[in-house]
């Protein structure tokens, strides 16, 4: 397998490339806009052929590249049940997508949107904005539920064997990975915490508006499509 781990500074977002060694099929997971001509200038480089793109949510700090590479290449868009409408394939728990040999198995994780997907790929698993290292995604916006997050999380991904390990869809620490072992036990939102301690964790954030929310939303229910600008 071809695995690349890309990081975009202004979002602190995350993409990932992975690829089948055999096919030379390969998809980007959670790609960003600004980050088109880097990502297949890699995809390139690496001698691979970009056949999906996936999307976790509909970001509100970003926009997602997702559009502009099905233009560039002739991919499959590929979100949940509840993402953008635009995609070309909408996938539920259970569900399995093939990017050449690498089987990707479709986990529904909503709670920090209502949207959101993580997908299993044998030892590994990206889980975008629902669990990330040591913290996990807000749940004041676009549907976003702490205890269906909680949920999530709780019976869903940290069901995974703990050697799993976990590439989320951001950083703002300077960590690249974690285990599900190891936010069983570190994760100071959730390790020994009830549903209902997380839940007023959550409630006592207050966080500001992510800062692209009233662009990056109506773009990304548009895979990436943004407004024509006003004269």
């Amino acid at each position: 397998m071809v695995f690349r781990q890309l990081f975009d500074s202004e979002s602190s977002t995350y993409t990932y490339l992975v690829g089948d060694e055999a096919t030379r099929q390969a998809v980007l997971i959670d790609p960003v806009l600004e980050q088109v001509e880097r990502d297949l200038r890699l995809v390139g480089e690496l001698d691979l052929t970009l056949t999906h793109v996936f999307d976790t949510h509909v970001h509100a700090d970003h926009v997602t590249a997702s559009g502009t590479l099905r233009e560039r290449t002739r991919c499959q868009v590929v979100a949940g049940a509840g993402g953008a409408e635009c995609a070309d394939l909408h996938l539920r728990h259970g569900d399995t997508v093939r990017v050449g040999g690498c089987a990707f198995q479709v986990l529904a994780t909503p709670g920090h949107t209502d949207d959101s997907v993580s997908y299993l790929l044998g030892d590994r698993v990206f889980t975008g904005d629902a669990l990330l290292v040591r913290g996990n995604g807000r749940t004041d916006f676009q549907n976003g539920n702490a205890g269906q997050l909680y949920d999530s999380i709780t019976r869903v991904l940290f069901r995974l064997p703990d050697a799993t390990l976990v590439h989320p869809g951001h950083d703002y620490h300077g960590h690249l990975a974690t285990s599900i072992g190891e936010e069983k036990r570190h994760n100071p939102r959730l390790a020994g915490k009830r549903r209902e301690e997380f839940i007023q964790v959550m409630k006592d954030l207050r966080l500001p508006p992510p800062r692209k929310i009233d662009v990056a939303v109506p773009a990304n229910r548009a895979c990436g499509r943004l407004p024509p600008p006003e004269r």
